[in-house]
């Protein structure tokens, strides 16, 4: 039984690994496309100062051309992120059936054991019993995300 929670517990703890990745890449998303979405403000509005919106003109500024690359590779930022976001995300499904296969091999094994010891005219352990509560919550609770 010793080993089945150590695996549980390692099995939790790539769980919540993975599932810190794919907030962590979500939130990098969300931050590029909202300097992204600022970087596009300010070109309007130096394009607006300086009259000019034709990009090949002579006297464009050179703020709004540098703005418009750093706007560009933010963009780019983003969709790659968003590809390893897709992967993180696969990752985590994965955990999660991996942990969710454990945590129920350990409530077979508690219920056999419950079975052994009833059929001895015993009664099961309290911490045993509260344990596989204890399993099934979070089991049940990791089935509503």
């Amino acid at each position: 039984m010793k080993s089945r929670e150590s695996l549980i517990r390692l099995k939790r703890f790539q769980a919540d690994e993975k599932r810190r990745q794919v907030n962590q890449i979500q939130t990098m998303v969300a931050e590029f496309e909202r300097m992204a979405r600022d970087l596009e403000d300010q070109i309007n509005v130096e394009q607006e100062r300086a009259g000019i919106r034709d990009t090949s003109h002579f006297a464009y500024p050179t703020f709004a051309k540098a703005a418009m690359q750093r706007r560009d590779n933010l963009r780019a930022s983003a969709q790659d992120l968003e590809s390893q976001l897709t992967a993180a995300q696969e990752g985590l499904d994965l955990a999660l059936d991996e942990l969710k296969k454990v945590e129920l091999m350990a409530v077979r094994d508690q219920d056999r054991e419950r079975g052994t010891t009833a059929a001895a005219g015993q009664r099961p352990h309290a911490p045993d019993l509260a344990a596989r509560r204890a399993t099934r919550a979070a089991a049940a609770e990791r089935r509503s995300w």
